[in-house]
């Protein structure tokens, strides 16, 4: 479980075919890097991840057929920023909303549009996504949490403050870029109850 709220940015180191899957060091932020251990779920770019090995600069991850189809984790080339969150622990305090790391699809970022240090961006994503989306409810987009302003029937925007442009991937973000999506596990749980057998 996490909160998306991003802990840092990560720098891809390399990315190697595994099979039908790949294997994936990331490097992460040196205030991160003593605070991870062999078998720890880490949220890169939203998605939940093992942490298979350990070295004194990267952490080691494997992602399979499965999450390179629901993702954008298999066009990560080396260089790339990521953005990084470690679970959430007990004790932990709840600063965004309950996010799984369970990406739900993919979606494309449509406008960029600045307002001073603000900016509003529109995502395009397929309608069975959207579905899922009110406006004022939550979406984790690359594992960042945010506040849904507006959602049509294959698009939503959000309003990003200057503090998360900085310290995440989404400052970085242009148009025809894609992202992870994942959204609110409630909505999930409603459209399931709601839906005719």
């Amino acid at each position: 479980m996490f909160t998306g709220l991003v802990e840092g940015l990560g720098i891809v180191a390399q990315v190697a075919t595994e099979g039908a899957g790949i294997r994936l060091s990331i490097a992460p932020p040196i205030d991160l890097r003593d605070g991870c251990a062999l078998g720890d779920s880490v949220a890169i770019n939203g998605c939940c991840l093992t942490v298979v090995e350990i070295a004194p600069s990267h952490w080691v991850f494997q992602a399979g057929p499965e999450t390179l189809a629901k993702t954008g984790l298999g066009s990560l080339a080396p260089g790339a920023r990521v953005n990084l969150e470690r679970s959430l622990s007990v004790n932990g305090r709840l600063g965004g909303h309950f996010v799984q790391g369970h990406v739900d699809g993919t979606g494309r970022v449509e406008q960029v549009l600045a307002s001073g240090e603000w900016v509003t961006i529109w995502f395009g994503v397929p309608a069975a996504l959207a579905r899922q989306m009110v406006p004022k409810g939550s979406v984790a987009v690359d594992g960042v949490s945010l506040t849904l302003v507006d959602v049509e029937r294959e698009r939503f925007s959000v309003a990003l403050i200057p503090h998360t442009l900085d310290v995440t991937t989404l400052g970085l973000r242009q148009p025809g870029d894609t992202v992870n999506i994942e959204t609110d596990i409630l909505a999930k749980y409603v459209e399931k109850l709601l839906r005719p057998e």
